[in-house]
């Protein structure tokens, strides 16, 4: 007599899927059912969310496209029946485009420099160093993330406008410096979450790479610019990313205290009423420039201060993913 054999991988694989569902009492039904359920319900939800995203700037990029009067025509959506670039060219100049944006370049740089290593200095001695009141002065660091600065924006301009230097009474307020002395200590835009990442990230730094520094005759300084510095590139480069694109789209401390520097963000603040300016010189006082029409100028101006943070983002998205996917969450 032959022994009943059990039925290779490969024969199951032959049986049709309800030959297997019948085998399996309906189990395998309910259980593809189900896979493909969730399937397609986080298809639909990241679709949503994606459109949610991507639609207003669709819409930016019809619009700045489209002549006045396709912005009055309800049968246009999203292609322009007569394409046009005056929006551009217009925006353009009134936005002193080229001067704006090698203003906002550097000093979003200067900043984001200055800032990432001032934190990484904090961030690190919180992660390794032990002082008094060390928990305080964590409490405040994560005041500064919870705090509006919109709340002691009053306290900051008197300070800054009655500067005191030891005796010498200064006017800062209008000059970059009050803005990068706030940098340097830690008080500038968004500094307390810049400590909080840079000092989850050294808790997770192995303690030997110190110890073996130590060991060798590194001091406190040398071992961070050797060793933790290096080993931090992914986590200070998401800070410089983060630093860089808030000063750029920041308003209040740009109107605050570089308001005399031509920055993006100023000059998109204040479009609309340089378009109107623009049309009294060209069409008389009377002229006026439309709802729709000072949207659409709005739309293209946003886009041209978007599209830097794109493509700077598209050059680094990969240093990016890869600090957020190894910073851990450490108390």
């Amino acid at each position: 007599m032959t022994k009943n054999k059990k039925p290779t991988a490969a024969v199951v694989e032959k049986r049709s899927f309800w030959e297997r569902n019948e085998a399996s009492g309906g189990v395998l039904l309910k259980e593809t059912s189900k896979k493909y359920a969730i399937s397609i319900f986080r298809l639909i939800l990241l679709f949503g969310m994606c459109f949610m995203i991507i639609q207003p700037i669709l819409n930016k990029i019809a619009i700045s496209f489209m002549a006045e009067k396709d912005l009055y025509d309800t049968t246009i959506i999203l292609v322009p029946k007569h394409f046009s670039v005056s929006n551009w060219r217009i925006t353009n100049l009134l936005m002193e485009y080229k001067l704006s944006l090698f203003n906002t370049i550097w000093v979003s740089a200067l900043v984001s420099v200055i800032e990432v290593f001032v934190c990484s200095l904090v961030g690190y001695g919180f992660s390794r160093f032990q002082f008094p009141l060390k928990r305080f002065w964590f409490f405040c660091v994560i005041l500064i993330i919870v705090i509006p600065p919109q709340t002691i924006s009053t306290s900051l301009f008197l300070h800054f406008r009655y500067f005191n230097l030891l005796g010498l009474k200064l006017n800062l307020s209008s000059s970059m410096v009050p803005y990068l002395l706030m940098c340097l200590g830690c008080m500038g835009l968004k500094n307390g979450l810049y400590i909080f990442m840079i000092r989850q990230f050294f808790m997770g730094f192995p303690f030997e790479l110190e110890e073996a520094a130590y060991v060798d005759g590194c001091g406190p300084f040398a071992t961070f610019f050797k060793i933790m510095i290096p080993g931090a590139k992914p986590i200070l480069t998401s800070c410089f990313l983060f630093s860089f694109v808030w000063q750029w789209t920041d308003s209040f401390y740009t109107d605050l205290f570089l308001g005399k520097i031509k920055l993006l963000s100023t000059q998109i603040s204040g479009l609309t009423e340089r378009l109107g300016t623009y049309l009294s010189g060209l069409y008389g006082a009377s002229a006026m420039a439309s709802v729709g029409y000072s949207n659409a100028i709005l739309s293209t101006g946003i886009l041209l201060m978007i599209i830097p943070l794109i493509i700077l983002y598209l050059f680094c998205q990969r240093l990016f993913v890869e600090s957020l996917a190894s910073t851990g969450v450490k108390m």
